[in-house]
């Protein structure tokens, strides 16, 4: 990425990063609640580091993108987080637009607005952005491989689990990283770093995970993308590409289940790295135990329900338990605390 200019840019600051907290709400509500309950300074560079995760993911995701168009953006995108490149901004926006549907939403509402994001990052202090920037470029390389990889079939079929675990790595491991990166610094002590360093990828993974599970369905139809791996659907009889065929839910719902044991694996480690998070700079705990909780909600329901998962909508809490985690947990938690509403949500909705 080439340096800020000395020049005085026609749209000021504060009118990009007012931007970044308002588009964030749009594209996630989630990670909004994440950003809502965190402090400045924390608070502003986690919404510009996480959007600038979320343009490559947005193309990533694109059906409508052919593969080799999908990975030369992305090399692109790259180029424009390198600090070594000469490659502007307006480069990827420029080759973008061409792939920007008429009736966009938030998200690619974000991606055409790319240039401000990067504005507001090139903006950040060195610390932040060199917290922000190896992650994220690892994220856009590793979502640059795995489109590379199943260019032939257009969507992504994820093989083994191996290889599960291998693309969350980069589409959420990275952002665990990014965090940690963020609410540490030179002066943080080993007992806090290490923990938090060792755990990082746990928190994402686990999170991503669940993702994978709720939105079978949605992944499939919208995005033709199954992460279900094939050689656990072939053991059940399912055809990755017969995925959304009724006769085959019942084998579906059985990797499903596969997929839920996965994620819940690596909680107890998700909840260490929560259990070590400094509250420095803005940071606060809870912003990052309401989606740690939210998940662990989600797993109770898809467990329930897994055919359910082959729904357009995938599974969702309901909006109530959602305002109880949230009510339970801005208020200040400590480690004794979140454990214990894992427990209740685990047993049943909160209420």
């Amino acid at each position: 990425m080439a340096a800020p200019s000395d020049s005085v840019d026609t749209t000021p600051l504060e009118e990009d990063l007012e931007w970044c907290h308002q588009v964030v709400q749009d594209v996630s509500r989630t990670f909004t609640i994440t950003v809502d309950v965190l402090a400045e300074p924390m608070s502003t560079s986690i919404c510009i580091g996480y959007l600038l995760c979320r343009i490559p993911d947005t193309v990533e995701d694109a059906g409508h993108i052919p593969p080799a168009e999908k990975v030369q953006l992305l090399r692109t995108y790259d180029s424009v987080l390198d600090p070594e490149s000469a490659t502007e901004v307006d480069a990827f926006t420029t080759d973008v637009s061409e792939w920007i549907p008429e009736d966009s939403d938030a998200d690619w509402a974000l991606v055409a607005e790319s240039e401000r994001v990067v504005r507001a990052f090139d903006a950040q202090s060195e610390q932040v952005r060199e917290a922000i920037r190896p992650p994220a470029r690892e994220l856009v390389s590793g979502m640059a491989t795995f489109v590379e990889r199943y260019a032939a079939e257009g969507g992504l079929r994820v093989q083994a689990r191996s290889e599960l675990h291998e693309y969350c790595h980069y589409a959420a491991g990275t952002v665990g990283d990014l965090v940690t990166n963020l609410v540490t610094d030179s002066d943080t002590p080993a007992e806090v770093r290490d923990p938090l360093a060792a755990n990082a990828e746990a928190f994402g993974l686990a999170l991503q995970l669940v993702n994978i599970c709720k939105d079978v369905g949605a992944d499939f139809h919208e995005e033709n993308n199954v992460y279900l791996p094939a050689d656990e659907l072939t053991a059940e009889g399912v055809p990755q590409d017969e995925l959304g065929d009724p006769s085959n839910a019942d084998g579906v719902a059985a990797v499903v289940r596969r997929t839920v044991d996965d994620a819940r694996d690596h909680l107890d480690d998700a909840q260490v790295w929560l259990e070590h998070v400094p509250e420095r700079r803005g940071n606060r705990m809870a912003a990052w135990a309401i989606p740690y909780l939210l998940a662990v909600a989600t797993l109770r329901e898809v467990e329930s329900r897994p055919l359910d998962v082959l729904h357009p909508d995938g599974v969702k809490i309901t909006r109530e338990e959602v305002g109880t985690i949230i009510g339970r947990s801005v208020d200040g938690i400590d480690g004794e605390e979140l454990a214990d509403l894992r427990d209740q949500i685990v047993a049943g909705p909160l209420s």
